[in-house]
């Protein structure tokens, strides 16, 4: 992996915790330059921290992706301070309510549709020019899972990896002549902080959800990170518009 990525400058969103920090770190392990953005600045800032710390190359930004400024603004600042933009990681999510249609608070779920979709949106949007005048990258959308399938109570968030996929394989047909590689993500459960405050701890997190992997346990967000930087990498060149599923087996069943 070390030199996968070496001379590419890259963006990461929601790069301040769990799977989008790991897929940071693997990117400035293979070489590239990454801007870490995140809502919560603080967190972006030490996730750039603790890159530069161990020798690699990190800027920081706080983001909020549902805000078409602030996207914007994020994607200026990583093709200014590394002199070009080759990668675009869109990672940034929320999670709603367990609820169902019926029950869910409108608020709710727009909140998931301005989050998860809209802002891939907003960001791809503003990313694609840069892209374009570095002669091409990659684009890709952290989905998940439950793309694919359902769960009980979380319809909005399952609605809108949903669509991500789709918007993922339309830029790919869009911009193909571009040099601009679009794909899509998707874990399976995962071990984050995350999951562990939806559950109350990670053991418990393990106990009940990690048995619905096929393979008996949840996802490491090292392991997501290897898919995010082979799809960024010319090991994916010949692969746009698909779904790179790791997910333990959860959608084999």
């Amino acid at each position: 992996m070390p030199g996968k990525l070496a001379g590419r400058g890259a963006l990461v969103t929601g790069a301040g915790n769990g799977i989008g920090r790991a897929i940071a770190e693997a990117f400035a392990a293979a070489g590239a330059s990454v801007l870490c953005a995140d809502i919560v600045g603080a967190d972006a800032e030490r996730a750039a921290a603790d890159i530069r710390a161990a020798g690699g190359r990190a800027a920081a930004r706080e983001c909020d992706v549902s805000r078409s400024a602030s996207a914007r603004a994020a994607v200026e600042a990583a093709a200014a301070a590394f002199g070009a933009l080759h990668v675009v990681v869109s990672n940034a999510a929320v999670f709603s309510p367990i609820a169902t249609v019926e029950e869910m608070a409108e608020a709710d779920w727009d909140r998931a549709l301005a989050v998860n979709l809209t802002g891939a949106f907003l960001v791809s949007k503003h990313a694609i020019p840069h892209l374009r005048a570095a002669g091409g990258g990659s684009i890709i959308l952290v989905a998940s899972q439950m793309a694919r399938v359902a769960n009980a109570g979380q319809t909005a968030y399952c609605a809108t990896k949903g669509a991500l996929v789709q918007l993922a394989k339309g830029m790919a047909l869009d911009h193909v002549k571009d040099g601009i590689r679009v794909n899509t993500l998707s874990p399976g459960g995962v071990a984050t902080a995350r999951m562990a405050k939806r559950f109350g701890s990670l053991e418990e997190a393990e106990r009940v959800w990690g048995p619905k992997h096929p393979m008996g346990r949840l996802g490491r967000v090292e392991e997501i990170a290897r898919g995010a930087v082979f799809l960024a990498s010319d090991d994916a060149s010949f692969m746009t518009g698909a779904d790179l599923l790791i997910d333990g087996g959860y959608t084999a069943w």
